[in-house]
């Protein structure tokens, strides 16, 4: 969720910065400086949601097998 929001961070500043850049005087280039930006911060935001999912789908599969254990462990107790 931190990279998320880091992201986002960092895409409002590069948009800011593409924006006022003196060295984007021209209106295309501006645009072109700005899309390049928002593509590769749209990259990040993706690349930490994956990262994330996968944390969780691990996170999950643990549960899962610590569940499965103290359920057999239970079944033999019986």
């Amino acid at each position: 969720m931190r990279k998320i929001v880091f992201a986002a961070a960092i895409a409002t500043s590069a948009l800011g910065l593409a924006a006022c850049s003196e060295t984007t005087v021209e209106t295309e280039e501006a645009a072109d400086a700005i899309a390049a930006d928002v593509e590769a911060n749209t990259d990040a935001v993706v690349e930490g949601a994956e990262e994330a999912a996968a944390e969780a789908e691990a996170a999950m599969d643990e549960t899962m097998e610590d569940v499965e254990a103290e359920v057999e462990a239970a079944a033999e107790a019986e």
